[in-house]
């Protein structure tokens, strides 16, 4: 048997396993006001509204933390665990321990299990992202990567929009107990597809097309030279060019996780809302989200199909997700309208998603083979690394409800990290291939 466009039905799979990474991800943020409730998380006698939510932004902020660890440590050996054993292996594992995780967090009675389940969902829920980035590498020519990297950063922008909505209304029907074990089976239950059609990459899949499995090749710059070993994380670091991903990533990714952790507790804490006005407001800000992955992978990948050079066309599109989201971030912190103010975050997550989409492909415009995974990892650490601090920050800086500094710091980072990749990362090309034009 023979499937056309077999590149594209594994990226199809990696994306709808994106979309159930978000919503297990999510649960806890979104029902967090009803668990702390229920379990009685925080002592509610002589305390103020306001007083109140500080003391569940810094508990929230403790537990995430807790996950935000076992995140990017995940993150960083992910990719070496994926070099090693193989994407196929590497995802099914992942969503295996995630889903499991999210569902026993259903259990929890306290601060401490909670805890403990959220780490187990950490170290999950990270391995796709130096996967797919590894995938990408395997089953995508050059000039297709940043599209396909594109389309899976949209899954979690699909799974972010989606989440409030069905979280939400299970949590209205079934309980937040029920939610998580019902959220946390999607994950395994997925896996059983993915063993199925993935059998091999594309230079041995049975199914794959000769034309596309040439197609593939063809266009991969790593396919023009010798095979080379994987570098170790002392040989990456040791590369100025692998600061461009590590250090671009240590600023840019925080911006993502303050939307992703506390957009619930925002719009609940600033603006008043219960489960059914984040349902119907929450999913906006990641549509735009969604839109600026795919508009980012496309735009450089058209500009590298027009004769634009890998270098510019990278470049160019990360300056223009700059120009967005930097004004977009300085403008939402003095938003007093919550129609508003997720309005103008849609705009910031197209920016933010224009330019992530392309700062995660430098790892297969540098290196190639076991080599681009090790460098995901890597990066992806250090993106946790700057997510953990920036959440450590937050509850300081948005004592009594005073969210404007939290903005402001977003805006901070976005020029840190654009430095940072024209700074590290020189000419953009493989490394391989540093005196042929491609």
């Amino acid at each position: 048997m023979k499937v056309k466009g077999m590149r594209w039905w594994v990226l199809a799979l990696i994306v709808l396993v994106t979309i159930i990474n978000y919503l297990d991800r999510n649960t806890l943020g979104i029902m967090w006001s009803r668990i702390v409730e229920d379990l009685g998380l925080i002592n509610r006698e002589g305390l103020s509204d306001v007083e109140f939510n500080d003391k569940s932004k810094t508990l929230f902020a403790q537990i995430n933390m807790v996950f935000m660890v076992a995140y990017g440590l995940s993150q960083m050996f992910s990719g070496r665990v994926y070099d090693k054993i193989g994407t196929r292996k590497g995802f099914a594992f992942s969503a295996l321990l995630w889903g499991i995780s999210d569902a026993l967090t259903s259990l929890a009675t306290g601060v401490k299990s909670i805890m403990g389940f959220r780490a187990g969902l950490g170290f999950g829920v990270a391995g796709p992202w130096p996967g797919t980035v590894k995938s990408n590498a395997e089953w995508f020519p050059q000039k297709e990567r940043a599209l396909a990297q594109g389309l899976f950063n949209a899954g979690a922008s699909v799974g972010a929009i989606l989440a409030p909505i069905l979280i939400a209304l299970l949590c209205s029907f079934v309980g937040w107990k029920m939610t998580f074990v019902i959220i946390g089976m999607l994950a395994p239950l997925w896996v059983i597809p993915w063993l199925i059609v993935n059998k091999k990459g594309p230079k041995e899949h049975p199914w794959i097309t000769a034309k596309e499995r040439e197609y593939i090749i063809s266009g991969q710059p790593e396919s023009k030279v010798k095979e080379e070993k994987g570098l170790s994380w002392g040989q990456l670091l040791s590369k100025k060019k692998s600061w461009a991903v590590i250090a671009g990533r240590f600023f840019l990714d925080p911006i993502w996780w303050m939307f992703v952790t506390w957009l619930p507790i925002y719009l609940g804490q600033r603006h008043h809302m219960d489960l059914k006005a984040l349902a119907s407001h929450m999913w906006i800000p990641y549509v735009g989200a969604a839109l600026g992955s795919i508009a980012g992978g496309w735009f450089s990948s058209k500009l590298i199909s027009l004769g634009k050079s890998v270098n510019i066309s990278r470049k160019a599109s990360m300056l223009i997700g700059a120009g967005i989201l930097l004004p977009g971030l300085i403008y939402v912190a003095f938003v007093q309208d919550p129609m508003v103010a997720v309005l103008v975050m849609a705009v910031i997550l197209f920016g933010f998603q224009f330019t992530m989409n392309n700062l995660q492909t430098l790892c297969s415009d540098f290196f190639s083979g076991k080599s681009v995974g090790s460098l995901a990892g890597l990066g992806g650490a250090a993106a946790t690394l700057g997510t953990i601090l920036s959440i450590f920050f937050v509850p300081m800086l948005t004592r009594g409800d005073n969210w404007t500094p939290f903005f402001i710091m977003g805006a901070a980072l976005v020029p840190l990290s654009i430095i940072c990749v024209f700074l590290f990362g020189g000419k953009i090309e493989h490394e391989s291939l540093k005196k042929t034009k491609y």
